[in-house]
């Protein structure tokens, strides 16, 4: 079951290479507009020879945030998934303007970038996987916050859980080593 609940800017043309079975190679970025999104964004263009590259941004309801803060066990009783998120969620507007600008990093990095916005219900880890499969994605770049010791008990790390659960190559692009 998808913990995506939509996908509100759909890639806009699904190019095929005939060379390699009408699959053109296809890179998801998972960009949340911190300075190790921005990093692991640039060292894609570096080191990684795929052009084409699908930016997302996962976003999480303003709503659903609130519930969260309520608790676990009354949460999943209030959520409700947003008929039109686009109508006054200051969520979705915050998202939208970090695909934007990850779109434009990207293709200052020599991508030919398209944003693909997402809403999640679940785990943002679970709606990077679910998009990587709806777009045959053929490798996942993250950043990561790289927290080690007893931070790293209580946090859940968004990319470890993505390289666990995607069957996917993932290349996770650690911090600068004064930027922890």
């Amino acid at each position: 079951m998808s913990d995506t609940t939509s996908a509100h800017t759909e890639p806009t043309n699904q190019a095929s290479d005939a060379s390699n079975g009408g699959h053109k190679d296809t890179m998801l970025i998972a960009y949340d507009g911190s300075v190790e999104a921005k990093r692991a964004l640039e060292y894609a263009g570096r080191f990684l020879s795929t052009p084409r590259a699908y930016i997302l941004t996962a976003w999480e309801p303003l709503q659903h945030q609130a519930n969260r803060g309520v608790g676990a066990s009354m949460a999943g009783a209030i959520y409700q998934p947003a008929d039109n998120p686009e109508d006054g969620d200051p969520a979705h507007a915050e998202a939208l303007q970090t695909c934007k600008e990850g779109v434009q990093i990207a293709r200052e990095n020599g991508f030919e970038a398209e944003p693909f916005l997402v809403e999640s219900a679940t785990t943002i880890w679970s709606a990077i996987v679910d998009a990587a499969e709806e777009l045959h994605a053929d490798v996942i770049v993250s950043g990561t916050r790289g927290l080690t010791g007893f931070k790293s008990l209580f946090q859940a790390s968004v990319s470890d859980n993505v390289l666990r659960h995607s069957g996917k190559p993932v290349l996770i692009v650690p911090p600068l080593p004064d930027s922890k």
